[in-house]
C-alpha cells in the first residue's frame, strides 16, 4: 500500500487519538492534579485550542488526500466520510471561536461548558467514524 493511500488513515488516527488523549485523559488529569480549578481551566483551554488546529490540519489532509487525478478515490461523498470530516472540523472551529470565548468570559458558564462538551463529543464521534471508514473496517464487517 502506498503512502498516499495510508495518509487518510494516519490523519484520521491522529485526529481521533489526539481528541481522546486530550479530552478524556489529559484534561481530567489537570482538574484532578492542579491546585485550583481556575488554573486547570486555563491550561485546558490551551490544550483545546491546540487540539482545534490538530483537527483543522488533519481535516485538510483528509480532504486533500480524498481525490487524485491519477488514482480512484478512497473516500467519497457516497460513503459519508467527507461529511464527517467537514462536520468534525466545523465543530472544532465553532467550539474554539464561538463557545470557548464565552467559557473564558464565564458567561453563563454551565450552559456554554455543556455546549462545548457536547460539541467535543460530537467531534470525537466524527473523527472516530472517519477513522473507521478510512481504515476499511466498515467494509469488512
Amino acid at each position: 500500500m502506498k503512502f498516499r493511500q495510508r495518509l487518510p488513515v494516519f490523519a484520521a488516527a491522529l485526529w481521533w487519538g489526539s481528541l481522546t488523549a486530550i479530552g478524556f485523559l489529559a484534561v481530567p488529569m489537570l482538574f484532578a492534579q492542579l491546585p485550583t480549578p481556575a488554573l486547570a481551566g486555563q491550561v485546558a483551554a490551551k490544550l483545546f485550542a491546540a487540539q482545534t488546529w490538530v483537527a483543522v490540519g488533519c481535516g485538510l489532509l483528509l480532504l486533500f488526500s480524498s481525490r487524485s487525478a491519477h488514482e480512484p478515490s478512497r473516500m467519497d461523498w457516497a460513503d459519508g466520510v467527507l461529511v464527517f470530516v467537514f462536520a468534525g472540523v466545523l465543530l472544532a472551529l465553532l467550539a474554539e471561536f464561538a463557545v470557548a470565548p464565552r467559557i473564558i468570559a464565564r458567561d453563563n458558564l454551565r450552559l456554554w461548558h455543556g455546549v462545548g462538551s457536547a460539541m467535543y463529543v460530537l467531534q470525537w464521534a466524527c473523527a472516530g467514524t472517519t477513522l473507521w471508514k478510512t481504515s476499511g473496517l466498515s467494509s469488512r464487517a
